[in-house]
């Protein structure tokens, strides 16, 4: 049979257009199919405009600290309109490159919503399509239904477009992007208070980095409100008022909900091929990102494994190199580095202590806790706090866990020493950079305590 198109990719955010133009680059025809922007969650509503808005806190932080450090500087006044432009001209630069990359990698782009119709054909509207192998790409949205009420509220892409801030607000949700928001508004000057099921956010992280970051996040002013996830939210008028049990309603001028996200299938029609979606809308696939369809592979945040662009990006770029390259990869969801950019940020790669002794290590704990010099000098408050997890048998290393200044980009270089299987000795004879923070992690002598296997548990990696 004759196709259109070797590979027809739906969904051109991240992963789907690192897939496709690796795809073209084997000598592949490869279309792509976009209903929305070109770039996707991460470059248009997600990591990108995000982490800008950390970086517009981040300002304001270093400007009062500079007065510790003998400069004069008024009180900083934030403005959301400016950033929010600066931040829709970046965004669309970003996509301008994303749409010059698929047509110089000779990748069309197919703009509309694409369904399934059957093996091997794909609708965009009124054009149909028909491929040798079809990549679903289509990524996730927020959860708008997971609280009676909560759809009143705004998501996380409506925040980013926002032209003034609130005075107070509500954040639901434990999760990383409730915190990275409520951490953010909060420095730049809005009241945030956070409610969570659980007793700490970030369930799935060290222990010790929930406990640091609640403490952290106190003490930017922020009111949390542990094991008090709202039953309902009613609007009334410009106000959201939040049921907690026992007649008890809190009202707020704005609400932010952040309880999750869900795979964009519900449009694919993917009962035409025969695939069953999860509970969740999830993709089920198998280690090489197949469907259970003959000729239908997903990748990314619409298989609900990993949510996180760069992994999106590997498995596109191995199924590329698996159907048209000759190779055979898979790729490792074991070591997967991640970071949450709050003010502090933490960071964590490898296992934490509950999934390092429920898979059967008997674990040597190395702990490091200080203050930067950069915060003692001026008598800040805010703590260092750095974790390597040993296994005490073989010596390697299970997993490296940070919270402060840099510890993103401190845990991305660690992360490649895991990889390749390095031992405790290894950072041990590795000398030490003078002064930095990240020295510490090759500083840390004696273990704060030894952990016993507990293999009964389920083990839990840091994702």
């Amino acid at each position: 049979m004759t196709y259109d198109y070797d590979l027809i990719t739906l969904g051109a955010g991240s992963g789907g257009v690192s897939a496709s133009r690796r795809a073209a680059l084997h000598g592949a025809r490869v279309a792509i199919v976009e209903g929305s922007r070109v770039g996707g969650t991460c470059v248009i509503r997600g990591c990108v405009p995000k982490k800008l808005l950390m970086y517009a806190a981040q300002y304001g932080d270093a400007m009062r600290e500079a007065r510790g450090y003998g400069w004069t500087v008024a009180e900083p006044q934030f403005t959301m309109a400016d950033w929010a432009a600066s931040k829709a001209t970046e965004t669309a630069r970003l996509e301008g490159i994303y749409r010059k990359m698929l047509d110089a990698g000779g990748v069309t782009l197919i703009e509309g919503w694409a369904r399934l119709d059957g093996p091997h054909r794909v609708c965009v509207g009124q054009q149909v399509l028909t491929g040798r192998h079809v990549l679903i790409a289509t990524g996730s949205s927020p959860v708008r239904d997971s609280i009676p009420g909560i759809e009143h509220g705004a998501t996380s892409d409506e925040l980013l477009d926002l032209s003034v801030l609130p005075p107070r607000a509500a954040v639901v949700g434990g999760g990383y992007i409730a915190l990275e928001f409520a951490s953010i508004l909060a420095r730049l000057g809005v009241a945030v208070s956070v409610f969570y099921r659980d007793r700490l956010p970030l369930r799935g992280f060290d222990e010790s980095l929930r406990s640091a970051i609640a403490a952290e996040l106190q003490a930017a002013g922020i009111t949390l409100y542990p094991g008090s996830a709202p039953t309902r939210i009613a609007k009334a008028g410009d106000s959201f008022l939040l049921s907690l049990g026992e007649e008890r309603v809190l009202e707020f001028p704005w609400l932010l909900n952040a309880t999750g996200r869900r795979p964009n299938t519900a449009r694919l029609n993917l009962a035409s091929v025969g695939i069953v979606a999860d509970a969740q809308g999830a993709v089920p696939v198998d280690k090489t990102l197949q469907t259970s369809a003959p000729g239908i592979y997903a990748i990314g945040d619409v298989t609900h494994r990993v949510n996180l662009t760069p992994v999106a990006i590997a498995e596109g770029r191995a199924v590329a190199d698996n159907l048209f390259g000759g190779q055979a990869r898979t790729v490792d969801l074991s070591l997967v580095p991640s970071a949450v950019f709050t003010l502090p940020p933490l960071a964590s790669v490898g296992l934490n202590e509950q999934g390092a002794v429920a898979a059967g290590h008997r674990v040597a704990v190395f702990e490091s806790d200080f203050r930067t010099m950069r915060q003692a000098f001026i008598n800040g408050v805010e703590r260092t706090r750095m974790k390597l997890l040993v296994d005490a048998d073989s010596d390697r290393v299970l997993g490296a866990h940070m919270i402060g200044t840099d510890a993103p980009e401190i845990v991305q270089s660690l992360a490649i020493a895991l990889s390749a299987g390095a031992t405790k000795a290894d950072f041990d004879r590795t000398l030490a950079m003078h002064p930095t923070s990240a020295e510490e992690f090759v500083l840390m002598r004696a273990p704060a305590r030894v952990l016993e296997p507990t293999p009964a548990l389920v083990a839990v990696p840091v994702l």
